[in-house]
């Protein structure tokens, strides 16, 4: 399938800001699951310090944001088309070992809500039926909603609220599964939804490591494993790891946020 995408990320302040570093990281890698055939960046406002490619394999952007703006502008456009269906993303391994994969982190810490879903994963032998079915236990348990979580809320937090969106989603998945001995970790990119342009935001879903069968994807949000209208951007053992623009600003002044996605076949 061949799909078209442009996403634009707005940063407005509402005093100049005297020193501003992101890191982007928005630019797909072909690979057997999808080819990238078109690609740009442009980045008003600031300035690109250099690229380089972070331990997850991720294609990583250094934007440092013009001295005394109030405006930071990321738009990335292009097309890729993607090739599979099946969600298994397979055997394939970078810099780090899986065992990496079954560290926990600040935003995938469980709790006693996480501990009592991975407890069921515990009990079944078959893993991919058991992955299978922790993804139904925890949209079950936090159903979809944008105004239970924020972009820093951790998993327990999420299970806690008893709603949250795909980041959350993903990242309780994640910790469960590596409670359970799984290694897991979590995936940004792109999803084209049925009938629709114009979307709210980027996407994210989980992929857990299943003997003989490598990383197998699980998008938890919606039940399914990513088929190709999916689109991967980067990886990492949480939604920090894996973000899509992430940085850090000196000054007094306020932040707003203003995300324009429009993906089509």
């Amino acid at each position: 399938m061949k799909l078209s995408v442009k996403h634009t990320t707005k940063y407005l302040y509402d005093a100049p800001v005297s020193y501003g570093l992101q890191q982007v990281r928005l630019t797909p890698v072909s690979s057997r699951h999808q080819t990238v055939t078109r690609w740009d960046v442009e980045v008003v406002g600031g300035t690109r310090e250099l690229s380089f490619t972070d331990q997850h394999g991720n294609e990583t952007l250094l934007v440092k944001a013009n001295r005394d703006t109030t405006e930071v502008c990321v738009t990335v456009a292009g097309e890729v088309e993607t090739h599979t269906s099946d969600g298994i993303y397979g055997p394939i391994y970078g810099a780090c070992p899986l065992w990496h994969f079954l560290q926990s982190t600040p935003r995938t810490e469980a709790g006693k809500g996480i501990k009592a879903l991975s407890r069921a994963t515990q009990k079944k032998s078959n893993t991919l039926s058991a992955l299978h079915d922790l993804s139904k236990a925890v949209l079950k348990a936090v159903p979809y909603s944008t105004t239970s979580t924020f972009a820093h809320t951790s998993a327990e937090e999420a299970l806690q609220a008893g709603g949250g969106v795909c980041q959350d989603h993903a990242q309780i998945f994640i910790s469960a599964a590596r409670l359970a001995g799984i290694p897991a970790r979590y995936v940004s990119g792109y999803l084209m939804m049925d009938e629709r342009v114009e979307q709210e935001a980027s996407h994210a879903w989980a992929e857990a490591h299943v003997e003989g069968l490598g990383w197998v994807g699980f998008d938890v949000s919606n039940i399914i494993s990513p088929d190709d209208r999916y689109i991967r951007i980067a990886s990492g053992r949480d939604s920090r790891e894996a973000s899509p623009i992430k940085g850090m600003r000196i000054g007094a002044a306020n932040e707003s946020l203003i995300v324009s996605l429009q993906i089509q076949q």
